[in-house]
């Protein structure tokens, strides 16, 4: 697929910075763009029909950054609206939905999320009740809490919507449904009576997304447009269950996935503009007589940037590796098999936090890596910070995913002491964790990760033993020890992590030439140290490791620094990212940092006059009058 095709599509890149527009205006541009973007890639993927749906997903994902800075209003149409459809509508339900949302007859969004609950699902106060004298379900918010808040393109784009809603049918509970909601008009677009919608305001970024809030005043909707593939509400109201009510959540699992291919996109662009403006910027003199040399030939400048390249491969390895997982597993749920599916969910409520966590934190470092110039819009990496750090929350808010995680790993532990079996990527805990010699290579301190892992969770599940007999209940006894229970998870996720990445990275070193191979695997070791060295606390309470070892490690990390500083500059050129999808005065592939940076500025509205007119009407009043 040809990105130049696409971008040199006239309309598509903004003449003037989306900066210098206001907040209504950077809406209405973006619904242009997103029209246009929309229309050329459809026409694009007809002349592409042999490529697979990731490929043409990942490129629809890199290729809308060029075009837009804070995200496309139709953003969830495409990542929530359309899977959640394929994952939880009948087969009737699919057919007729699908082919009105991929052919854009209707721009769809999904709404869980309330003001005052999020991740916590079981919480969310809407209400769906089943009329059977009229065959509708009555769509009410009853407090001002149950309103619908956060989602994009709810404010003014969409016109249908999939609302999780609590299920009441005679007076009782159902637990949380999808139902498929008409909010807008389709030939007006005005909001259907019983409805409310606004835009929720400014953030720190994502503003071009046109996150709502809805509220529902007793609104009503024909029982045929609840999702019904995962459970059914028959016209005499009986409720069907289906055989798992958490498959209602598939799309939530599926995002999560998704979430870790983007930090590792997000990641590589970040130290793409870092390390390329690196090699421009030059400063002080700490030899006498001599130029003053590239900011990346600083160790200290190397220590920022390194372990940022190390880990967006990281975090691309996992992507790919727990893609693999997600599409095998729903495999095995189309054929009713669900055996799996609690480790999917462990695995994603690890990964997610992990890569959000650390992406967020590498990014914000790789802007301070560019000094005062890196604080400049224009960079894109303030930006790029906004739409990380946003993931931290949404498809579950960090501490509570690893908590969530904690309790699969506290069960699979459990069950373990009682002789049962474990397998896949909990498998490990059964190992061996008696410490043992320091072994200081690459397998051997990812082994020490296993370790430390094994004896936190073990460790854990003590103290919530040892809660409970002290008189807690087991809720308080949770809560009591949810600091340690967010940590074991973590160090899970760790152990994970780092095995992935060394086993998927050695499959590929396989076939590769020797020279690449050795620089791949050197971000490898560079990681791997990087987090030993990071998590020596822990190496010190739950491994063999020694003063001297650290010593140790910290020599070989500085020495991995120096050995990768060569081909630094070819590894990020090697993320292959066009100067649009940069879309940053810094990070250009040909090196003009200083030149774009006023060229940018002179595209600020300011700079059209030579005076303003403020001057004229405070300015020189002011500066002749008397204070």
């Amino acid at each position: 697929m040809d990105e130049q095709k696409v971008l040199s599509i006239k309309g598509l890149l903004d003449d003037t910075p989306e900066e210098y527009l206001s907040h209504k205006e950077k809406y209405e541009n973006s619904i242009r763009k997103s029209v246009l973007f929309y229309k050329t890639l459809h026409s694009t993927e007809d002349e592409n029909m042999s490529v697979d749906e990731k490929t043409k997903l990942n490129f629809r994902n890199i290729v809308t950054s060029a075009i837009f800075k804070d995200n496309s209003p139709f953003m969830l149409h495409n990542s929530m609206f359309i899977p959640t459809i394929m994952g939880q509508g009948t087969d009737e339900q699919r057919e007729y939905w699908m082919k009105r949302a991929k052919n854009m007859e209707i721009i769809g969004t999904y709404a869980q999320t309330e003001l005052g609950h999020g991740t916590f699902i079981r919480g969310l106060e809407t209400q769906a009740t089943y009329d059977p004298d009229t065959e509708e379900f009555v769509l009410h918010s009853p407090v001002l809490s149950s309103y619908k808040w956060w989602p994009g393109g709810l404010a003014h784009t969409a016109n249908y919507c999939i609302v999780m809603a609590r299920l009441y049918i005679k007076g009782k509970s159902h637990g949380i449904h999808p139902f498929m909601v008409q909010i807008r008009d389709e030939e007006t677009h005005m909001p259907l009576p019983g409805i409310k919608l606004g835009e929720i305001g400014a953030k720190l970024g994502f503003n071009t997304v046109n996150n709502g809030f809805l509220g529902f005043e007793n609104h009503r909707i024909s029982r045929d447009r609840m999702l019904m593939k995962n459970a059914q509400v028959l016209k005499d109201g009986t409720f069907v269950a289906g055989s798992n009510s958490k498959l209602t959540y598939g799309t939530m699992v599926y995002v999560r996935v998704l979430i870790v291919s983007n930090m590792a996109n997000m990641l590589a662009k970040a130290v793409t503009i870092a390390l390329r403006y690196s090699a421009i910027r030059r400063q002080s003199q700490p030899k006498p007589d001599e130029p003053e040399p590239q900011i990346l030939d600083y160790v200290t400048q190397q220590h920022k940037l390194f372990i940022a390249i190390a880990s967006s491969h990281a975090f691309y390895m996992n992507a790919m590796w727990l893609w693999e997982i997600y599409y095998s597993v729903s495999l095995q749920l189309a054929s009713g098999k669900l055996d799996n599916l609690p480790e999917l969910h462990a695995l994603a409520c690890c990964l997610k936090p992990l890569s959000t966590i650390d992406a967020t934190a590498m990014i914000e470092k790789c802007r301070l890596a560019c000094g005062g110039h890196g604080y400049m819009l224009s960079a894109n990496l303030a930006q790029t910070y906004g739409l990380a750090t946003a993931a931290y929350t949404y498809e579950g808010e960090n501490t509570v995913l690893l908590l969530q995680a904690a309790r699969s790993l506290v069960k699979a532990w459990v069950g373990h002491v009682k002789g049962r079996p474990l397998k896949g990527t909990m498998a490990y805990l059964a190992g061996d964790s008696t410490v043992k010699a320091w072994d200081g290579s690459i397998d051997g301190i990812i082994q020490s990760f296993k370790v430390v892992a094994i004896r936190k969770i073990s460790s854990v599940v003590k103290i919530l033993q040892d809660y409970e007999k002290s008189g807690l209940s087991p809720e308080d006894a949770w809560n009591k020890a949810s600091v340690f229970l967010t940590a074991a998870s973590e160090a899970h996720g760790r152990a994970v992590l780092l095995s992935v990445y060394k086993s998927e990275m050695d499959k590929r070193a396989a076939v590769l030439s020797p020279p690449l191979r050795k620089v791949l695997l050197q971000l490898v070791d560079l990681y791997v140290t990087y987090w030993a060295l990071e998590k020596v606390g822990d190496m010190l309470l739950y491994a063999s490791i020694t003063d001297k070892d650290v010593d140790e490690l910290q020599r070989r990390y500085i020495e991995l620094l120096a050995a990768i500083r060569p081909n630094a500059v070819g590894l990020v050129d090697a993320f292959d990212f066009r100067d649009e999808i940069l879309n940053s005065t810094l990070g250009a592939y040909d090196g003009r940092a200083y030149e774009r940076l006023m060229e940018e500025a002179m595209k600020s509205p300011l700079n059209a006059e030579p005076v303003n007119q403020t001057f004229h009407k405070y300015l020189k009043p002011f500066m002749r009058g008397k204070l």
